[in-house]
């Protein structure tokens, strides 16, 4: 994936990510993320949907949007999975970094709720079959 292609994520907080539900209709939800050398990294809960479609169907498409979820950009194509412990360990910090105050509290309000974040990674597709 060149850079051009994520020259529009950069100072973005929000990314629409599309996942599939079995029946291939799609999903979208602006989420908070992190890009690092291509890849990006969001936090959810385990038990999301997003982490059932992303199970069932790796497929995902990407683009800028605004916290309701307003498209500002063009979408890109990638492959969604779930992070290892150290991938994980790693985006957390990124995540942290990037959204401060404001993602520890989040985290804290999840703790409370007894809610176990995962960290999927999206690797951008070169081309799309």
């Amino acid at each position: 994936m060149s850079r051009d292609k994520l020259v529009q994520f950069l100072d973005q907080k929000y990314i629409s990510l599309e996942t599939y539900k079995k029946n291939n209709q799609p999903v979208r939800t602006p989420v908070w993320f992190v890009e690092e050398k291509g890849v990006f990294y969001i936090r959810t809960d385990e038990r999301s949907g997003k982490v059932k479609r992303v199970h069932n169907n790796p497929h995902v498409r990407l683009v800028p949007c605004d916290i309701r979820g307003r498209v500002k950009g063009d979408w890109i194509d990638g492959e969604a999975k779930v992070s290892d412990t150290l991938e994980s360990r790693h985006a957390h910090e990124l995540l942290n970094q990037k959204y401060g105050v404001r993602g520890r509290i989040m985290g804290i309000m999840y703790r409370f709720r007894k809610v176990e974040f995962i960290v999927l990674s999206i690797s951008l597709r070169t081309s799309v079959t």
